[in-house]
C-alpha cells in the first residue's frame, strides 16, 4: 500500500500510471464529492486537491468515507497494489471497509492470528521477561513485550489453531504479572475506570499539583463522571494535610470520590483518595529523576489512576511499583 495526497511531492498515482504505461483520468464523481466536502464547511476547494481525483486509467476506485483523498487499486503483472491516504484514521477505515473485503473476495485468506494482551505498571521489561522465560509456549506462539513508559504490554500471539492452548496458558502469564497487571485488552485504564464509575454511579472530583491536569485530561477523554477538577501550585504538605483536605473536597463537592496528587518535594509525593469507605493516602519516594518531567508526570498520573482502579476492585490501594517506594500510608 502506498500513501498519496494533494501536494506536489505526492506522485503515487502518476508513478502507478507510468508503470502501467497509461495516463491519468479524472474521476468526476470523486471530484464532485470533494467539492461537496469543502462547500459544506464553507470553504473553497484549493486547485491542488483536484489531483486527488486523477487516477490511473485502469485503476479501481476505492472510496474514502472519512477524508478528501480516495484510494485506488491497480494490478501490475501478478501484483495487486492498493493506494490510500497516509492519515492513520483514514487508512484504518479504508482497510477495514474497502480493502479487506476485496482481498477476501479474491484470495483465500488465513484466519487472523490470536493476540492476548495485558498491560502492567511498576515492573521493568527485563524483570517480566526473566519471569516468563521458562514458560513453555505452543508451536508458533510468541511472547512479546512493548515498553512505553510508564507501562509494559505483554502480548501472547499465535495462529488461530493454537487458540485453546494459548487460553490455557494465559492464566500463568497473568499470575506472573501479579499485582502489576492493570488491565487486559486495549481498553486502557482511564476507560476502565470511567466505565466502573458509571456502573456504580460514582462521581469524581480531582485536585492536581505535580500532574498538572493530566488526570483530568485522561479521564475526561474517557467520559468519566468528573464533577470538578483543579490544578493548583505546588506546595509542601504532610501526608495528613493532603488526606484531610481531600476528604473535605469530596464532602464539599458532594462527590462519590475525590482524588488528589500533591507537589513533588525532595523526590517525595503524596496521593490521596477519599471514598465512601474512608480516605486512603500514600507518601512515596519517587526515584526517577533521570526521566523527563513529562514522563514523571505520566508515571504519577498512572499511579493515581491505579489507586482508583484498585479501590474499585476491592483491593488494597498500595501495591508494588518497583522504583516507586511507599514510605508512609494513612487511613482516615
Amino acid at each position: 500500500m502506498a500513501a498519496w495526497g494533494p501536494t506536489s511531492d505526492d506522485l503515487s498515482a502518476l508513478a502507478a500510471a507510468t508503470a502501467k504505461g497509461e495516463g491519468l483520468v479524472l474521476h468526476d464523481a470523486w471530484l464532485a464529492e470533494m467539492e461537496r466536502f469543502f462547500h459544506e464547511r464553507g470553504r473553497v476547494m484549493a486547485p491542488s486537491n483536484r489531483k486527488q481525483a486523477e487516477l490511473p486509467a485502469s485503476a479501481e476506485f476505492i472510496n474514502n468515507p472519512v477524508g478528501t483523498a480516495c484510494g485506488f487499486a491497480v494490478k501490475l503483472n501478478r501484483c495487486l497494489m492498493f493506494f490510500t491516504p497516509g492519515v492513520p484514521s483514514e487508512f484504518k477505515v479504508m482497510v477495514e471497509h474497502e480493502i479487506m473485503p476485496r482481498l477476501r473476495a479474491r484470495f483465500a485468506l488465513p484466519e487472523p492470528p490470536v493476540c492476548l494482551r495485558l498491560t502492567t505498571f511498576g515492573r521493568s521489561e527485563s524483570d517480566l521477561a526473566q519471569s516468563l522465560d521458562s514458560l513453555l509456549l505452543p508451536a508458533g506462539v510468541t511472547m512479546g513485550y512493548r515498553s512505553s513508559m510508564p507501562i509494559i504490554e505483554l502480548k501472547l500471539t499465535g495462529p488461530d489453531a493454537q487458540r485453546d492452548a494459548m487460553l490455557a496458558l494465559w492464566p500463568e502469564v497473568k499470575r506472573v504479572a501479579g499485582q502489576n497487571l492493570i488491565f487486559e485488552g486495549t481498553e486502557g485504564l482511564p476507560a476502565q475506570i470511567a466505565r466502573c464509575l458509571q456502573t456504580r454511579q460514582l462521581s469524581l472530583t480531582l485536585s492536581e499539583q505535580f500532574t498538572s491536569g493530566l488526570l483530568a485530561l485522561q479521564l475526561s477523554r474517557a467520559n468519566a463522571p468528573i464533577l470538578a477538577s483543579e490544578v493548583v501550585p505546588s506546595q509542601e504538605e504532610t501526608l495528613a494535610q493532603t488526606a484531610h483536605w481531600t476528604t473535605e473536597r469530596r464532602s464539599n463537592h458532594y462527590a462519590g470520590l475525590a482524588l488528589a496528587v500533591s507537589g513533588l518535594e525532595n523526590d517525595h509525593l503524596n496521593f490521596a483518595l477519599a471514598t465512601p469507605d474512608g480516605t486512603f493516602a500514600l507518601r512515596v519516594h519517587f526515584s526517577a529523576s533521570r526521566y523527563s518531567l513529562a514522563v514523571r508526570q505520566e508515571v504519577c498520573a498512572m499511579m493515581a489512576l491505579n489507586m482508583v482502579r484498585r479501590w474499585l476492585n476491592g483491593q488494597d490501594i498500595a501495591s508494588e511499583h518497583g522504583w516507586i517506594e511507599v514510605v508512609e500510608s494513612l487511613t482516615l
